[in-house]
């Protein structure tokens, strides 16, 4: 007994060590990567808690203090908004603590960088107290994350066009005929994509035999702004690229089949009911990847300056030596030691996209907080969430076209 227990002991010491290693092994560079890490742990405990949890919840006066248990469904949409509410707190209250944040000699640059052993903790601590905080905080939370989803769409919209853009510009600054001939056959596939969707859009969610008005509405409007893209992006006056807009376009007619696709599985219109369960489940893994993917783009782009993550006094990462003589190239470095540096990007609009995505993961996790009917499986299905995916389309929209006439409208600005 007394070996067996220091065996224990000494391999909870080694795991200890090994967790200490690692985090402080976290570099500045790989910080911003840890972050995702820490944001996709958070999505793998939502899910796990959604299909355990239900039993041990039910056991919580605190919790469940109705005078009816509810269903089993409750408690799974209460347990990934809770776990969801403490993500949102961590990142919420770092995006606080790091605004204004201007150089690298501010204390709270090493707190961004650094010191995770106690970032894990008080991550941890903020997950656990959310399953003691009441059920009206709970349900305010699930509120306002319908808002804050939302705006999360809209950032990614934002992150889309800033890579379809850089996308584009580093094919077309090669100034070769393979590069422009690469452009057309994306371009072109984009295209036939959108189009060939469009056509089943037809056909799944405008039954012969019923009004579906509002969804042939949708659906005709998007394939309508899929030629105002192209008109727009081919205009002499603008400085357009079918790349862009091809991919935008693909964009919004994903993003109007996926508000189709969340119609209630009752709803006459919805062609696509005979096969809700596979594609509710399809709904939440695409939707669940998109927000990593959006999450980890944001990450990686932070350290260019000319991402919105960045400040417009950023400086690019490497700079050329002065061409100055040894000794005086020694001063110089010298003074450069006791300068601030300026940060690369907004520390405290970094720590926000994650706030958003964690409302968002929430949304998605538990359908847009919508019934679940009989299956108890069925997931981001009601008209909230049609409607924001709807809307996030027409946004699409709006910013893209913008983001052509801008330049035309207000010369002397820079975009």
């Amino acid at each position: 007994m007394w070996a067996a227990s220091c065996l224990a002991s000494c391999c909870a010491a080694c795991a200890c060590e090994a967790c200490r290693s690692v985090v402080g092994g976290i570099s500045r560079r790989s910080a911003r990567i840890a972050y995702c890490g820490l944001f996709a742990l958070s999505l793998i405990v939502s899910w796990i808690l959604r299909e355990v949890a239900a039993p041990l919840m039910e056991k919580l006066p605190w919790i469940n203090h109705f005078h009816r248990t509810p269903d089993r469904e409750w408690f799974e949409t209460d347990a990934v908004l809770r776990v969801s509410l403490g993500n949102f707190l961590f990142f919420t209250i770092l995006a606080l603590l790091m605004a204004g944040i201007k150089d690298q000699k501010d204390p709270r640059d090493r707190l961004h960088h650094g010191g995770w052993m106690a970032k894990i903790v008080c991550w941890c601590v903020l997950v656990i107290l959310m399953f003691f905080v009441p059920n009206g905080l709970v349900s305010f939370y699930e509120t306002i994350s319908k808002f804050g989803s939302g705006l999360f769409l809209l950032v990614q919209v934002v992150l889309l066009l800033d890579f379809v853009h850089g996308w584009n510009d580093s094919w077309v600054s090669n100034d070769e005929q393979f590069w422009y001939m690469a452009l057309f056959i994306v371009s072109l596939v984009c295209y036939v994509a959108a189009f060939s969707f469009t056509g089943l859009l037809f056909h799944w969610f405008t039954p012969s035999g019923h009004d579906c008005g509002l969804n042939t509405f949708f659906i005709v409007l998007t394939l309508i702004l899929v030629f105002v893209f192209a008109v727009v992006a081919l205009h002499p006056k603008v400085n357009g690229s079918l790349l862009p807009a091809s991919v935008i376009s693909l964009y919004c007619t994903y993003l109007c089949y996926s508000g189709l696709s969340s119609e209630p599985r009752d709803y006459e219109c919805n062609g696509l009911h005979g096969h809700s369960k596979a594609v509710s489940t399809g709904s939440l893994t695409l939707g669940l990847l998109t927000t990593v993917l959006s999450v980890v783009y944001s990450a990686v782009r932070a350290g260019s300056s000319t991402t919105l993550l960045s400040p417009p006094s950023s400086p690019r990462a490497s700079s050329e030596r002065p061409l100055l003589p040894f000794d005086k190239v020694e001063q110089q470095e010298d003074r450069k030691k006791d300068e601030a540096k300026p940060v690369s990007y907004s520390y405290s609009f970094f720590h926000l996209i994650f706030s958003l995505a964690s409302m968002y993961s929430a949304m998605l996790l538990t359908g847009w907080s919508t019934s679940v009917g009989e299956s108890g499986k069925l997931v981001d299905v009601g008209w909230p969430s049609v409607w924001v995916r709807i809307v996030t389309g027409w946004a699409t929209a709006a910013l893209y076209i913008w983001s052509l006439i801008a330049p035309i409208l207000f010369p002397d600005r820079e975009f």
